[in-house]
């Protein structure tokens, strides 16, 4: 792959392509090609994966998610394809603009256009004051797993910045509906399947029962990333957290009203192309039949969920 995947809303820098590569030292003429092929070579010889055909980019984002590690993408996408098989009411071919249910009511959920000028993405959620309506936020973290996939196939980035806007919301709407073990499988599913890294969890609200939700984050995530959340009474410092350029309008930036990008994303994500990626990566699972036992109990033992010799959390 010499270039990034169009797509109609993701923008990049100038510099995207070359800066990443270089980044961790796969910059130079047939370095990538080569590193593509190594890892393609090894999916091959996989026995207990039901997909092997995955695409240049696909190997190529797994790469650079892993810091340019061929042996660490190896274990990502071996637990992409075990996570596919553990938790599969996380994954479908789901049509946003008519599955979610009313989670749009409630939430907006967007991947902010523009890069910020040191190659970070940003993941902007905001929820509304109508959270008490939801009692289930399976449909959330699905979307949020059908956008991964719709980054993993178009996108080029270091990581993102994630900011959670609770700040219109009542906490005691939102707080008794949530259900650690499924935020755990769900940032699971992004982290250790998807390569997603996260350079900084943001989260503002009013409220002082924000740092009971903290807490919950901090149990479900690794020592590192829970080093990484932190909380804010209002949004005035998000500015010095994102640049003015990335930022919504009605965040007080220059892009385009949240709104709007969101209407953009749902249209993208309902596509007839990604519906039918979609179908074509529900494939990509295992036959734990043809893997070897210790390999599994090695690398799988205690994950969340429930499969074979696992128990759930």
């Amino acid at each position: 792959m010499q270039c990034i995947p169009k797509n109609s809303l993701l923008e990049h820098r100038p510099e995207t392509f070359l800066s990443i590569r270089k980044e961790y030292n796969l910059d130079k003429p047939g370095e990538m090609e080569d590193a593509i092929r190594i890892l393609r070579e090894w999916v091959q010889k996989q026995h207990h994966f039901k997909k092997k055909d995955f695409s240049d980019h696909y190997l190529e984002a797994t790469i650079i998610a892993c810091k340019g590690s061929i042996e660490r993408a190896k274990t990502q996408i071996d637990r992409m394809c075990t996570l596919r098989t553990l938790l599969p009411h996380f994954f479908g071919t789901y049509n946003v603009k008519t599955d979610m249910g009313i989670v749009f009511d409630v939430m907006t959920a967007v991947i902010l256009p523009k890069l910020t000028p040191d190659l970070y993405r940003v993941f902007l959620v905001k929820i509304n004051k109508k959270a008490y309506l939801i009692k289930d936020y399976l449909n959330y973290f699905i979307h949020n797993i059908i956008l991964a996939e719709y980054i993993k196939t178009h996108d080029y980035c270091l990581g993102f910045h994630i900011i959670l806007d609770l700040t219109e919301m009542n906490i005691m709407d939102f707080l008794p509906n949530l259900n650690p073990v499924q935020i755990r499988q769900a940032m699971t599913i992004m982290i250790e399947g998807y390569g997603m890294r996260i350079k900084g969890m943001h989260i503002f609200s009013p409220s002082k029962l924000i740092d009971s939700f903290v807490m919950i984050l901090k149990q479900v995530t690794s020592p590192k990333i829970a080093s990484r959340i932190h909380s804010y009474t209002t949004l005035e410092p998000l500015s010095n957290i994102v640049p003015f350029e990335v930022l919504p309008s009605d965040y007080g930036g220059q892009e385009r009203p949240l709104k709007a990008i969101f209407e953009e994303w749902k249209d993208l994500l309902s596509s007839k192309e990604h519906l039918e990626h979609l179908e074509s990566m529900n494939e990509a699972g295992t036959d734990e039949s043809c893997r070897q036992t210790d390999k599994f109990n090695e690398q799988y033992a205690g994950m969340p969920g429930t499969f074979r010799l696992l128990t759930v959390d």
